[in-house]
C-alpha cells in the first residue's frame, strides 16, 4: 500500500511547489490515476490436517489459549482481596478501558510500522516483563507491585491474514475458533488460579505469587509458541502509518469540502471524493470503505457498556449463593458450548430455511438478547431484595426486642405503638420495627413489665439507626441493654456474627482458626465477625474453667446473626442463635437464564463482529477496522464507569433503564444497518479502478486564495 499512489502524490508536491506564490487554486477533477504499486507474492502456507486451514493459525490459536489464560488468570487476582467489590468493579473497568484504549492506538501504529507479526513479537515481550514483574512483586519479602501496565497485541487480523482468498468460509470460522480459544484460557483459568491462591501456601499465606507466576509462565509459552510458527506465517509487510494517512485524508477531504460551498462549484459523488486533488482514487476508495463500517459501529459501544455491567452485576448478585470465583466459570463455559452449536446448528439450519441471516442481522439478534438478560436481571434483583433491610429515612429507626429472661416480657415504648404482645422468652423476632422520632435523635422511656413488676428504661435513639433491646435477668431483677445492629446485609455474600455472653465469667470464642473474639461476662456483646458461608461445628470456647466446644451450625449467605452463650455443660457450650437479618434465598438457577442469553448475544454479537470488520476492510486497512471494533469496547468500558458512579437508582430500576437502552440502540443498529450495503473490498477496488475521471486538462480553477510563503 506504501506504494500506491506515491508518485501520485509526489505529482501533487511538486505541481504544489510550483504554483505561484500569490495564489492557491482548488480543483475539482478527481485527477490521474496513480501507478499501481507492486506486492510481494505471497507464499501458500501447509494446510491443517488435508483441511483448507493453514497451519500456522494453530500456533495463533495456542497462542492466544496461553494468551487469554494469562490475562484472566491475572485479572482474577486484581486487586488482591475482598473487601471493596464495587470498587474492584471500578477498577478493572477503568483500568481494562486505558489498556484498550493504549492498544487501539500503540498497537495499530506499530502494526503499521513493523507489521503486524514483529508488532505482536515485541508487544508480547512487554506484556512478559510485565506479568514477571507482578509475579515477584506478589512475594511478601519484596513487597507488592502494583504499577505493571501491559498491551495485548491485535492477533485477531493477523490471524484473517493467513487464509488465501477463496477459503472465505474457513476465515470466517476461524474467528469462531479464535473466540473458543479466548474463552478456553479465560475458563480454565477462572477455575486454576483460585486455587492456587488459595489452596497452596507460600511464606505462610495465600500463594499470591504462584497465582500470578503460572499466568506468567503462561505468556512466557504463549510467546515461545508463537515465535515457533514464524515459517509458516504469511506476513503482510509494514505500510508505513496507514493510520495517519486516513486521518489526513479524511481531514483534508472535509476541509477542501468548506472551501468549495458554492453552488456553482458540481457536486461530487461521496464526500471523501473532495480529498481527490491529493491523495490516490485507490486510497480515498479504502477509506470510504473504512468509514462505512466505521459509521454503523457508532452504537456499538452501548452493547459493550451494558454486557459488562451484565456480567459483573451477574456476579454480584451470584455471590447471594455463591462465591464469585464458582459464578464467573459460568460465561466462557456457556460460549465455549453455544460457538460450535451455533455454527454447526443453528446458523446452517437457519440458512435451510432460506432466511439470510447477515452478520448485522446476528449482531441485532446478539443485542436483542442481551437486553432480554438485562430484563431477567431486573426480576433477579427484585427478588433478591426480598431478604434486604428496610429502607431507613430521616426521623425514623428500626428496632427488635431479644429476650433473655426466663419468663415473657410486655415491652412499652414511649408515644409508640409497637409491641402489643409479650415477648415470650427466647423468641426470634420475625422482623425489625420501625421507629417514628421527633428530630435526628430523641430520648424515649422504655417500660418493661415482669412477672407483676414494672421497669423503666431511659435510652436515646438516633434516626436511620437499627437497634436490638436486650431484656435479660441479672442478679434475680431484670435488666436492659440497648446495643445497635447492621444497617444493611454484610457485602461480598458473607455472613455476619456476634455473641452475647450469658455466662459470669469471661470468653474467649474462636470460630475458625483466624477469629479470635474475647466477650465480657454478663451479657457482654461482642463486635461482629465477617466469615465465609459454611458450618461452624468446631469452633472453641475458653472460659475460666476449661475449654468447650462451640457449634454455631449454619451461617448462610448475606445473614447476621446473634448468637448468644447460655450455659456450660457436658464439655460443650449451649447457644442459642438469632437471624437478625434474612439470609439470600435467590439460588443458582435463577441466574442460569441471564447468562444463556447474554452469552448467546455475546457469541453473536463479538465473533460476527470481528469477522464482519475483517470482511469489510480492504487488505491495508485489516488492522485499522480490528482497531475500530475495539475501540467500541474500550468506549463502552468508559460508558460503565459513567453509569456506576452517576446512576443514584435503585437497582432493579437500573436494569431496566438498561433494558430500555439496549433495544434503543438495538433499533437505531437495525435501520442503519438496512441501508448498508455489504461489500467484497476487492470488487470494490476493481469498480473504482474502472470509474472514468475527466483529464487534468479539462480542471477548472474554482476558489481562489490570497496566501503568503
Amino acid at each position: 500500500m506504501s506504494t500506491v499512489g506515491d508518485e501520485a502524490r509526489g505529482e501533487m508536491n511538486t505541481f504544489q511547489r510550483n504554483e505561484s506564490k500569490e495564489s492557491l487554486f482548488t480543483f475539482i477533477s478527481a485527477g490521474d490515476d496513480p501507478p499501481k504499486g507492486d506486492f510481494p507474492v505471497q507464499k501458500k502456507s501447509p494446510k491443517l490436517c488435508g483441511s483448507n486451514y493453514p497451519l500456522s493459525i494453530a500456533f495463533i490459536v495456542v497462542n492466544e489459549f496461553c494468551e487469554r489464560f494469562s490475562y484472566y488468570g491475572m485479572r482474577g487476582m486484581w486487586p488482591m482481596g475482598r473487601d471493596y467489590p464495587i470498587l474492584v468493579f471500578l477498577y478493572m473497568m477503568a483500568w481494562r478501558s486505558r489498556v484498550l484504549l493504549y492498544m487501539v492506538s500503540q498497537a495499530t501504529t506499530s502494526d503499521n510500522w513493523l507489521g503486524k507479526y514483529k508488532t505482536i513479537i515485541y508487544l508480547s515481550i512487554v506484556y512478559v516483563v510485565g506479568h514477571l514483574i507482578k509475579s515477584v512483586g506478589a512475594i511478601p519479602s519484596l513487597g507488592f507491585c502494583n504499577g505493571v501496565v501491559f498491551v495485548l497485541p491485535c492477533i485477531s487480523a493477523f490471524g484473517g491474514d493467513q487464509f488465501e482468498e477463496e477459503h472465505t468460509s474457513e476465515r470466517s470460522k476461524f474467528f469462531s475458533v479464535f473466540y473458543l480459544s479466548i474463552n478456553a484460557g479465560s475458563l480454565i483459568s477462572t477455575f486454576v488460579t483460585p486455587v492456587l491462591r488459595g489452596d497452596v501456601k507460600c511464606f505462610g499465606e495465600d500463594c499470591y505469587a504462584l497465582a500470578f507466576g503460572v499466568p506468567a509462565a503462561l505468556m512466557v509459552l504463549a510467546l515461545v509458541v508463537f515465535i515457533a510458527g514464524s515459517g509458516l506465517y504469511r506476513k503482510t509487510p509494514p505500510q508505513g502509518n496507514v493510520l495517519l494517512e486516513v486521518c489526513k485524508c479524511i481531514g483534508f477531504a472535509i476541509k477542501n469540502r468548506l472551501k468549495n460551498r458554492s453552488r456553482q462549484i458540481p457536486k461530487r459523488d461521496h464526500w471523501l471524493d473532495w480529498a481527490s486533488e491529493k491523495y490516490s482514487k485507490e486510497l480515498i476508495g479504502e477509506v470510504k470503505m473504512v468509514t462505512r463500517v466505521l459509521f454503523l459501529f457508532l452504537p456499538l459501544p452501548m452493547f459493550w457498556a451494558l454486557f459488562d455491567q451484565q456480567v459483573q452485576y451477574s456476579t454480584l448478585q451470584g455471590i447471594y449463593v455463591l462465591q464469585p470465583d464458582q459464578m464467573q466459570f459460568l460465561n466462557p463455559l456457556l460460549i465455549l458450548v453455544f460457538i460450535p452449536i451455533f455454527d454447526l446448528g443453528l446458523y446452517p439450519l437457519i440458512s435451510m430455511c432460506k432466511f439470510n441471516f447477515t452478520p448485522i442481522r446476528k449482531m441485532a439478534t446478539g443485542m436483542i438478547l442481551a437486553g432480554m438478560a438485562f430484563g431477567l436481571a431486573a426480576i433477579v434483583e427484585v427478588k433478591i431484595n426480598e431478604t434486604d433491610m428496610p429502607q431507613l429515612v430521616p426521623k425514623e429507626s428500626l428496632i427488635q426486642v431479644l429476650n433473655l429472661a426466663k419468663n415473657p416480657v410486655q415491652v412499652t415504648i414511649q408515644d409508640q405503638n409497637l409491641f402489643q404482645q409479650p415477648v415470650e422468652a427466647f423468641q426470634s423476632p420475625d422482623e425489625y420495627s420501625h421507629l417514628i422520632l421527633n428530630g435526628e435523635q430523641q430520648s424515649l422511656q422504655f417500660i418493661l413489665q415482669h412477672q407483676g413488676s414494672s421497669l423503666a428504661f431511659n435510652y436515646t435513639m438516633k434516626e436511620k439507626t437499627v437497634y436490638t433491646l436486650i431484656v435479660f435477668e441479672a442478679g434475680g431483677n431484670l435488666s436492659s441493654r440497648l446495643i445497635s445492629d447492621l444497617e444493611a446485609k454484610p457485602e461480598n455474600g458473607l455472613a455476619a456474627v456476634r455473641f452475647i455472653n450469658g455466662l459470669s465469667q469471661d470468653v474467649n470464642l474462636t470460630i475458625d482458626s483466624k477469629q479470635f473474639i474475647p466477650v465480657q461476662r454478663n451479657y457482654g456483646v461482642s463486635g461482629y465477625s465477617l466469615v465465609e458461608r459454611d458450618i461452624y461445628d468446631n469452633g472453641k470456647c475458653i472460659t475460666e474453667t476449661g475449654e468447650f466446644t462451640l457449634d454455631l451450625g449454619l451461617l448462610d449467605f448475606g445473614a447476621s446473626y446473634t448468637v448468644v452463650i447460655t450455659n456450660v455443660s457436658g464439655g460443650a457450650v449451649q447457644t442459642w442463635k438469632s437471624e437478625d437479618i434474612k439470609a439470600n434465598n435467590v439460588h443458582m438457577a435463577w441466574q442460569l437464564p441471564q447468562y444463556l442469553l447474554i452469552s448467546a448475544g455475546e457469541v453473536m454479537f463479538s465473533i460476527t463482529g470481528l469477522a464482519f470488520s475483517y470482511s469489510q476492510s480492504p487488505a491495508s486497512m485489516k488492522s485499522v477496522l480490528q482497531a475500530g471494533w475495539l475501540l467500541t469496547v474500550a468506549v463502552g468500558n468508559t460508558l460503565v464507569l459513567v453509569v456506576a458512579q452517576a446512576a443514584p437508582m435503585a437497582q432493579w430500576a437500573e436494569f431496566v433503564l438498561f433494558t430500555v437502552l439496549l433495544f434503543a440502540v438495538c433499533i437505531i443498529f437495525s435501520i442503519m444497518g438496512y441501508f448498508y450495503v455489504s461489500v467484497d473490498p476487492e470488487d470494490l477496488e476493481e469498480k473504482e479502478e474502472k470509474r472514468e475521471t475527466p483529464s487534468r486538462g479539462n480542471m477548472i480553477s474554482l476558489v481562489t486564495q490570497k496566501t503568503k510563503l
